[in-house]
C-alpha cells in the first residue's frame, strides 16, 4: 500500500510544472486576442514558457522510457514529475537552452537526467531511451507547424502565427542538434550500445565537450548557412516560410530593433 503511494506521488505532475504551463496558455491567449498593449512582450512569454514545457517534456520522455525498460530509480528523483527543478543538471536543461533562445534564437539541446544504465539489458533499449527526447521536439514540431502544413491558418492571427512559426524553429534545431552522433548528445547514446567497448571507452572523455565543440563548429560560417539552409528546408517543408519564422523571433526579441515588414503585418 505505501510502495503504491509512493509510486503515485513519484508520478504526480509539478506544480512547477502546471505553473508554467498556465504561463504558457495564459501569454498564448494574450498573443491569440491581441490583449497585450505590447505584442512583443506577450510572443516573448509564451514562447519562452512553451519551450521550458518542451524541455520539460523532453526530459521526462527519457525518462518515462527509462522506467519502462528497466531503471526504476527515476521515479525516486523527481524526473517523472515533469519539474525542471529536479534534474541532474537544472543548468544545462533549462537555463542555458533559456539563454540561448534569448540571445540567438537556436534550440540547444539540453541533456540532465541520470539514468542507471547497468540496470537496462538490450540495446534496443537504451537506442530507444536516448531517442525518446529528440523524438519529444520532432512532435512538438508537428503541433506547432499543423496549421501551416494543413493549410488551416485562416483566423489564426498574424502574431500568434508568428510566433508558432519561431518555436517550431526552435523545436527542429533541438531536435536535428540532439540528433547528431557526437558525443554528450542523444544521436550518440542512440549509436553508442552498437559500437564495441573499446571504442566507447575512447571516445568517453570527450563526451563533456561534445556540445561545446558543436557550437565551436558552428561559428564557422560555410557551416552555419548549411547549417540553416538544412533548417529552413525543413521549416519549408512543413509550410513554415523564412518570413514568419523571421517576424516570429522578430517580436520575441522586441527589446531590439524590429523590421518594419513584421511590425506593418502584426498592425494590420
Amino acid at each position: 500500500m505505501t510502495t503504491a503511494a509512493t509510486r503515485r506521488s513519484e508520478s504526480r505532475i509539478s506544480p512547477v510544472f502546471l505553473g508554467i504551463t498556465a504561463i504558457t496558455a495564459v501569454t498564448g491567449w494574450a498573443v491569440w486576442t491581441d490583449f497585450a498593449s505590447e505584442p512583443g512582450a506577450a510572443v516573448f512569454l509564451f514562447v519562452t514558457s512553451a519551450w521550458i514545457v518542451s524541455l520539460c517534456l523532453h526530459e521526462y520522455a527519457h525518462a518515462r522510457t527509462a522506467l519502462h525498460s528497466g531503471d526504476l530509480t527515476v521515479g525516486a528523483k523527481g524526473y517523472l514529475t515533469l519539474n525542471p527543478l529536479k534534474y541532474t543538471h537544472a543548468l544545462l536543461s533549462i537555463v542555458l537552452p533559456v539563454i540561448f533562445v534569448i540571445m540567438g534564437g537556436i534550440g540547444l539541446p539540453g541533456g540532465a537526467v541520470f539514468i542507471e544504465r547497468h540496470r537496462i539489458r538490450g540495446r534496443w533499449k537504451h537506442s530507444l531511451i536516448s531517442a525518446a527526447g529528440p523524438l519529444t521536439n520532432v512532435l512538438f514540431a508537428a503541433v506547432c507547424t499543423a496549421p501551416f502544413w494543413l493549410d488551416a491558418l485562416d483566423g489564426v492571427p498574424i502574431a500568434f502565427r508568428f510566433a508558432l512559426g519561431f518555436l517550431a524553429l526552435l523545436q527542429v534545431t533541438a531536435a536535428i542538434l540532439n540528433f547528431l552522433p557526437v558525443p554528450g548528445l542523444d544521436g550518440y547514446g542512440v549509436i553508442e550500445p552498437w559500437l564495441s567497448h573499446g571504442i566507447r571507452r575512447q571516445i568517453e572523455p570527450f563526451a563533456p565537450f561534445g556540445l561545446l565543440a558543436v557550437f565551436g563548429v558552428l561559428f564557422i560560417p560555410e557551416v552555419n548557412h548549411a547549417f540553416f539552409d538544412a533548417i529552413f528546408a525543413v521549416m519549408d517543408g512543413l509550410g513554415v516560410s523564412r518570413t514568419e519564422v523571421a517576424c516570429g523571433q522578430d517580436l520575441y526579441r522586441f527589446w531590439t530593433e524590429q523590421y518594419p515588414v513584421c511590425t506593418e503585418a502584426v498592425s494590420r
